[in-house]
């Protein structure tokens, strides 16, 4: 294991020694860093949170952390590419249950989840602001396909983007077992 590995080990293993939202603290702290919105954190910023976290790195780890994820040569590290790097690695029986959920969205077959393949298997009719006429039920569908969308939010799901949503949450969840038993049960698989 190099340098960088061993960095990216040790930070994910803080990470995920906070719970569920470990990964997804670092990632609004991150964002907290992001001064000017550009998505992108250069060595220095990263340098000065990560020793935020306690994670103190000399400026040769820095710098090589943020060239194995600067994927564009712009010097800077994407927030997204490096949160997802972050992420522990997921097994077969943890894809292969994400799949099963993202098939069943999609109903149209075409690799993608819009809002027509989620009205064939999602209600919002029963969720409390619908019934409260707060929100109509499309207003619902959308925001349950947001939960899924990248940050784009383009009204289209793909299985990458659902298996990202679905990575993060995996990070959370011990065992394949209960992993797919929680799938199962959720996506009624």
């Amino acid at each position: 294991m190099d340098a960088v590995d061993a960095t990216m080990e040790q930070l994910r293993a803080q990470c995920l020694s906070r719970g569920a939202s470990g990964i997804q603290g670092l990632a609004r702290f991150f964002r907290r860093l992001d001064r000017d919105g550009s998505r992108r954190l250069d060595a220095g910023e990263l340098r000065r949170g990560l020793a935020e976290l306690g994670l103190a790195l000399d400026e040769a780890e820095v710098e090589g952390v943020c060239r194995r994820w600067d994927r564009d040569g712009s010097g800077t590290l994407d927030l997204e590419e490096f949160l997802r790097a972050l992420r522990p690695p997921m097994s077969q029986a943890r894809e292969a249950v994400i799949a099963a959920a993202f098939a069943k969205l999609d109903r149209s077959g075409d690799g993608v989840v819009t809002m027509d393949d989620l009205r064939g298997v999602y209600s919002g009719r029963a969720h409390p602001k619908v019934q409260s006429g707060e929100w109509t039920e499309e207003e619902v569908l959308r925001r349950f396909l947001d939960n899924f969308d990248s940050s784009e939010k383009d009204g289209q799901v793909t299985l990458a983007e659902f298996q990202d949503y679905y990575s993060g949450v995996s990070a959370s969840v011990d065992t394949d077992e209960e992993f797919v038993a929680m799938m199962t049960s959720a996506w009624q698989l």
